[in-house]
């Protein structure tokens, strides 16, 4: 992993075991290096303030890489950070096996006392370069002096002597233990590696096969064979519901149903359902697994994940989805990538949920569209629901997804109303279909979320005027590799024109990738060059007549659906 990347992953190990009540003890192994990283602090952070059974034990080899710890840090020991955290830290020579043994039993007793984290910092040496065979000295950052100093203390050769003056082992034993582990990596290198010219080279039936690059990458969808996915026409009774209202329901459903599920997120606990009432009613009802968290969103985020990992099933709120940022580490190198770095072997169940702010004046820090950004890593899935019904629905089958999912919210929604089945919460949409919400035969029009209502009154607005029958698709799923191509080349087969709508500024448009998608598929039905109605390149100004101007509106889609229509006709 990435320096400190495992940190708020073995958390969420602890947080899972601490929930569970499995008595187990997380150690977290990390290098001097990672102690400077913030996704460090943040994780210790939580675990210190939920007293999460984890022991964060740092190597302290003095380098990391080429820059030597004083020149990192101004904290002579790295333990003594343990104290910002309210925290126990503990020192031990780490060149000494029995010391660190010892250390860490007392370090084990005081975590399973209920006491929670703890800091362990070992001092020991990296006598190579980092992840290579030669020496640091060749590379000029330290001195052969330095190192020989060092290997005077090397408890390889110094230990085993001890033993042996303490009279604990007879020398022959310790020979003996020595030519055993030697045959045991020497039995290891033969098994997987042959010499040709001198040289060690991996066998080639232990190569893996090419076309096993895409396992892992996500779930094979075995967690759906038994699930039923419907549509509205399914149902006959319906009852009123706001957008807000749905979520806050359906969060509750799960968190009455499985035991299994948490949600965290900053203030999500205050004000009887968070700031926007997104978790109306749940503090009150599940007051142990409806959690604030501090602001870092790397920390909770990667301890989502490391949970999840361990058979949870977080749904974490990104109060923004600008903070995604904050948090990339952990969202797309680690939440993102482990099911396929680890080789198909891991589940990632996390949800993820976020409200787009467009619209509201908060500007360029707080008026993020996350598509394009979640679209550029594989291992998310990403919906998007435009009503109450189809966000019950998506949210159920991203509760039930193996895989990290998406489910982006916007601001405008919360309060509108939309039908949902009478006492039903447990429907499924299957992610990756499109809703066709109007039919037409002169123009397919793509949209999501927000955009779906500004495009239909657009549309609403030309029918009146002029005679021309637009086909509208609300994608719903819009993860490049879940989109439903299937319903897109139906109606391009109908219409050859293709316009994609976004509130999204241009260069974060997941359009472009949609267009190039459908020329590819649909090449021979499509009559002209693909169109895409985006947000200026320019940061939400929090000016509102500013802010208007720089996102589409019901005015600005009309008269672009008009040119298209003149263009074509």
């Amino acid at each position: 992993m990435l320096v400190a990347g495992g940190v708020p992953i073995a958390t969420g190990a602890a947080f899972a075991s601490k929930y569970n009540k499995t008595g187990d003890v997380v150690v977290c192994f990390l290098g001097d290096g990672a102690v400077n990283q913030g996704a460090f602090h943040e994780a210790v952070n939580l675990g210190a303030i939920w007293k999460l059974p984890i022991i964060y034990f740092i190597e302290n080899n003095q380098y990391a890489v080429g820059t030597f710890i004083s020149t990192a840090t101004a904290t002579k020991d790295l333990a003594s950070k343990a104290s910002a955290y309210g925290i126990p830290g503990r020192i031990v020579d780490g060149m000494n096996p029995l010391a660190v043994m010892l250390a860490m039993k007392d370090a084990v007793d005081y975590v399973r006392s209920g006491s929670g984290a703890i800091i362990v910092e070992a001092k020991c040496y990296r006598y190579h370069h980092h992840a290579g065979p030669l020496a640091g000295s060749n590379y000029g950052y330290r001195t052969k002096e330095e190192e020989q100093q060092w290997r005077e203390r090397d408890p390889v050769k110094i230990f085993p002597e001890q033993l042996v003056s303490k009279g604990a082992f007879t020398k022959e034993q310790i020979d003996r233990l020595k030519d055993k582990a030697i045959e045991v990596v020497r039995n290891a290198a033969d098994y997987c590696t042959e010499s040709k010219d001198g040289k060690l080279f991996v066998k080639q039936q232990l190569w893996p096969k090419v076309e096993s690059i895409e396992i892992g990458l996500r779930s094979d969808g075995h967690e759906f064979d038994e699930t039923t996915f419907v549509g509205k026409n399914c149902f006959t009774e319906f009852v009123s519901s706001t957008y807000v209202g749905a979520i806050a329901a359906v969060t509750g459903r799960h968190l009455e149903r499985d035991q299994k599920v948490f949600v965290m997120g900053e203030e999500i606990a205050n004000f009887g359902g968070g700031p926007y009432g997104a978790t109306k009613g749940l503090p009150k009802s599940y007051p142990d697994r409806v959690l604030n968290t501090p602001i870092s969103e790397a920390g909770f985020t990667g301890l989502a994940g490391g949970a999840a990992m361990c058979g949870l099933k977080p749904i974490v709120e990104i109060m923004f989805p600008d903070f995604s940022l904050v948090a990339a580490d952990q969202l797309f190198n680690q939440i993102g990538r482990l099911r396929h770095m680890y080789g198909n072997t891991t589940d990632m169940p996390l949800v993820v949920r976020t409200r787009t702010a467009i619209g509201c004046g908060y500007g360029g820090q707080h008026s993020m569209d996350p598509a394009g950004l979640y679209s550029l890593f594989s291992g998310w899935r990403v919906v998007a629901p435009s009503n109450a019904f189809d966000y019950i629905g998506l949210f159920n089958s991203a509760m039930r997804s193996k895989d990290p999912v998406l489910v982006l919210e916007h601001h405008s929604l919360y309060p509108k109303k939309s039908e949902i089945p009478k006492d039903n919460l447990d429907y499924f949409i299957k992610i990756g279909t499109a809703n066709v919400i109007q039919e037409g035969k002169d123009l397919t029009v793509l949209c999501y979320s927000s955009t779906v209502d500004l495009v239909m009154q657009a549309v609403s607005e030309i029918s009146v005027e002029k005679d021309i029958s637009v086909e509208v698709i609300d994608l719903r799923t819009i993860s490049p590799k879940d989109i439903d191509y299937d319903t897109i080349g139906n109606s391009l087969k109908k219409t050859g024109v293709l316009t994609i709508v976004e509130q999204a500024p241009l260069s974060m448009c997941i359009g472009h990738n949609i267009s190039y998608q459908c020329q590819q598929r649909f090449f021979d039905y499509i009559n002209r060059a693909v169109s895409i109605i985006s947000g200026m390149d320019i940061p939400n100004p929090v000016s509102k007549v500013l802010e208007d101007a720089v996102v589409p509106s019901v005015e600005s889609i009309k008269l672009k659906f008009l040119k298209i229509a003149k263009s074509t006709s």
